[in-house]
């Protein structure tokens, strides 16, 4: 049996080398798809609270691209501050307003994938509840200890403040 929890508004269920992390915004699913589906949404509001992202490629199809970067701006984050990090998404299969799917990569600044990183395997589902969406993450690793290490690091908190973030940007858009 997995490890079911609720971290700052998002419910997780950690299960052998499956996370699955489940959100609800207020807003309707076609404006959380927007968010994710251009880059100028994405440089608006991905990444944990007091980072800012830049964009340096990004081909939203099929076999596509998206290269972004992340810096810590905010001094109360301490060891955090100016700290940069890199990530990379090859977009395996979109279906507009309902699906995205795509392999996940920590990279560096020039966009080298870090081989002693984990790679992630993601695929978000965007739901209709009335007014509101629910957006179902999972995320596959290669194995339970990868799963782990990237729970270490921090992913669970820096998730729940990014879908944070967005959920103040989707109240702009609608």
């Amino acid at each position: 049996m997995g490890e079911k929890q609720a971290v700052h508004g998002l419910s997780y269920t950690a299960e052998g080398r499956e996370l699955t992390i489940e959100r609800i915004f207020n807003a309707p699913k076609h404006l959380v798809f927007q968010a994710y589906a251009e880059k100028e949404h994405l440089e608006a509001w991905w990444g944990p609270e007091g980072w800012a992202t830049t964009v340096s490629q990004f081909d939203f199809v099929p076999g596509g691209v998206w290269l972004y970067c992340m810096k810590c701006h905010d001094k109360n984050q301490g060891d955090f501050y100016g700290q940069v990090s890199c990530g990379k998404a090859v977009y395996q299969e979109i279906i507009p307003n309902e699906k995205i799917a795509y392999i996940d990569f920590f990279t560096d600044q020039e966009g080298n994938v870090m081989e002693e990183m984990p790679e992630m395997a993601i695929t978000m589902e965007f739901h209709e509840e009335g007014a509101q969406t629910k957006l179902i993450t999972r995320s596959t690793f290669a194995s339970a200890e990868l799963l782990q290490q990237v729970k270490d690091m921090g992913m669970l908190q820096g998730t729940a403040s990014q879908f944070e973030k967005l959920d103040t940007y989707l109240e702009k858009l609608s």
